[in-house]
């Protein structure tokens, strides 16, 4: 279905009747399905308030010109390209799932399928080799989300030989004629998407939504973990958890901290410390032991090692509870 908006003339008669027509807006957005996946994302989602409102105001934006048309007045054909900003592990590629779903129900995308790329997939090696490798990506996105990942790493201009350029200009020129068809997404550290656009003014003319993703505090953080435990049918004991404040607190002291993907890591090495723990005692175990991370399995990270005391970080937890989130995304890194 193409949502591009078409100038007609109107017939005075048929003006008439529509201006005097009525809309129940809150049926048009129930029959929609789309408060189900905003009420989804509030539910699945941990913080990420600023986020969230932004979603929920470009649904209803394009619910609302749903009814504009109804009744014939100009609607417009939403620009629905976006920027997601933020450091690693605050949600980005889980919002854009959402936001293809959203797109599709609202009839704006045709399959509503996220495909998620980064530079090597669209660039190549040698002359010739970057035009089809990008045009066989956007062929996969058609009829849905692209979503590119560190998308400022498209362009390199220290290095006069690479065939980034090339990407963009195939990408820009899909963007803006084939927009009824393709939303493109591009992600990144805030700062070096700026730079990115300076560098490229087509993007930032192509793209009418800049979403920034802001770092989870520690609350939220905790609460991501807790949620990762009962997810995987595992609680934390009341000491764990306080040890688990503690950890948080230190954790994102470290350069390398990316929000909750870093809670990922340090969760799963949490079940592997459980796991000997109980193989090392042996004996007979029941559903609650098998089920329960204790404060050992917490405490045992290398965090608590790395000359960072508690004071300190009782001090972060009670200031803003925000971090400075480095540069450089992490495997288990130290925080393991």
């Amino acid at each position: 279905m193409s949502h591009a908006a078409r100038a007609e003339p109107l017939d005075p008669s048929r003006s008439a009747a529509e201006a005097g027509r009525r809309l129940d807006l809150g049926a048009l957005f129930r029959e929609s399905d789309v408060p189900s996946f905003l009420d989804e994302l509030e539910r699945d989602l941990v913080g990420l308030a600023p986020v969230k409102r932004r979603i929920r105001e470009i649904a209803a934006h394009l619910v609302v010109g749903r009814a504009r048309e109804s009744v014939g007045l100009t609607a417009g054909a939403p620009t629905l390209h976006m920027t997601f900003t933020g450091n690693p592990g605050t949600g980005k590629t889980t919002v854009a799932l959402r936001m293809a779903a959203i797109l599709h129900r609202l009839g704006y995308v045709r399959r509503g399928h996220l495909v998620s790329v980064t530079r090597d997939d669209l660039v190549g090696q040698y002359i010739g080799h970057t035009a089809p490798k990008t045009k066989e990506i956007l062929k996969k996105a058609m009829g849905g989300v692209l979503f590119i990942d560190e998308a400022y790493y498209l362009y390199r201009p220290e290095n006069e030989r690479d065939y980034g350029q090339e990407a963009i200009e195939i990408l820009l020129q899909v963007m803006e004629n084939q927009r009824d068809d393709l939303v493109v997404i591009l992600a990144g550290y805030k700062d070096r998407m700026d730079r990115f656009f300076e560098s490229n003014p087509g993007f930032r003319s192509r793209i009418a939504h800049h979403i920034d993703f802001p770092d989870y505090d520690d609350a939220e953080l905790i609460t991501i973990a807790k949620r990762m435990a009962a997810d995987a049918d595992y609680a934390f004991s009341p000491a764990a958890e306080r040890a688990l404040a503690d950890y948080v607190a230190m954790r994102r002291t470290q350069g390398n901290f990316a929000n909750a993907r870093s809670i990922r890591n340090a969760f799963d090495r949490m079940r592997l410390r459980q796991s000997l723990r109980l193989f090392e005692a042996a004996g007979l175990v029941d559903r609650e032991r098998l089920a329960t991370i204790d404060e050992g399995d917490v405490r045992a990270s290398r965090v608590f090692s790395g000359g960072i005391d508690l004071k300190r970080a009782g001090a972060i937890r009670a200031d803003t509870g925000r971090s400075d989130a480095g540069a450089s995304e992490p495997s288990t890194g130290p925080g393991a």
